[in-house]
């Protein structure tokens, strides 16, 4: 199933409804508030939603989408150093060799934008904007303590994500909060695909374009920690709760570890794509 947020309306204060995206076309679901609701209903909602025909939507390219997700009630969680090859560019920002653990950190709800959304440009900010295509797993059941086995379980369904961030701040405030959490800087969607339509999370391509030229490219198969672990890891002694986002981490490809180093300038065009799920396309606003 694929369900989305979305307003018929493209004016910034119009109304939010979750949708089932079928083919071309896309049907409110009823009875539910926004897609926290939809999550938090578990098997009533998912009944609902599979009752409907689309005939009775409208065309999907004349609404606006939104953020699966768009107002998180936490903030989004995050896993960085996750691919080997990331590590390895990585090392000229923090320093790290392969880590043991899942290296977590989290990035406020205000940096959650939509679809089409435009990336804000803080150039007062940072002049070292950066990219980074990730899966996002969504927590579908609550639960502490996880066991790896049952991790799969507990998600509701995987979004695509892109980990904007600021480097320059990476590296000044020796933590990664304050240069992945400005706002504007979590870009999630196009749409949510339910667990059960995509299988292993373990065998996902993704990729990311900047203006068209492809800058990631790589598949989940690469994670050094897998979803399952990532979940089980997190749990330990802390409550994932239903509408929870994790993203997975990102492979190599980022600005940061090229040579020379290349960042985000006002008005490029960054689409990171994972095929089973969509593409994720957002402008940086102009100075």
């Amino acid at each position: 199933m694929r369900l989305a947020t979305y307003a018929e309306s493209h004016e910034p204060d119009a109304a939010a409804h979750v949708g089932v995206v079928l083919g071309e076309r896309i049907v409110r679901v009823p009875g539910v508030a926004d897609m926290l609701d939809f999550i938090a209903q578990g098997d009533a909602s998912r009944a609902a939603a599979a009752r409907l025909d689309a005939s009775a939507g409208v065309a999907l390219a004349s609404v606006r989408l939104l953020a699966p997700i768009p107002a998180p009630r936490r903030n989004v969680m995050c896993v960085g150093l996750n691919y080997a090859d990331h590590v390895a560019e990585s090392k000229s920002v923090v320093g790290a060799d392969a880590p043991k653990f899942p290296t977590f950190f989290s990035k406020p709800p205000s940096t959650v934008i939509g679809p089409g959304d435009t990336i804000p440009w803080h150039g007062h900010v940072t002049q070292s904007v950066d990219w980074e295509v990730e899966l996002a797993v969504v927590i579908g059941r609550p639960g502490r303590d996880i066991a790896a086995v049952d991790a799969l379980s507990h998600v509701f369904g995987y979004t695509i994500a892109n980990d904007v961030t600021a480097r320059d701040l990476q590296q000044r405030h020796g933590q990664w909060f304050k240069g992945k959490g400005l706002d504007g800087f979590c870009p999630l969607g196009p749409v949510i695909v339910t667990a059960d339509e995509i299988g292993d999370p373990g065998a996902l391509d993704l990729c990311l374009r900047v203006n068209g030229v492809e800058k990631q490219r790589s598949n989940t198969q690469h994670l050094i920690f897998d979803v399952p672990r990532l979940i089980a890891d997190l749990s330990a002694g802390m409550t994932l709760l239903p509408g929870d986002l994790l993203l997975t981490g990102t492979p190599s490809g980022t600005g940061i570890g090229r040579t020379p180093p290349e960042f985000l300038r006002p008005g490029d065009v960054v689409e990171a794509e994972i095929p089973r799920i969509g593409v994720l396309r957002n402008a940086v606003a102009a100075s």
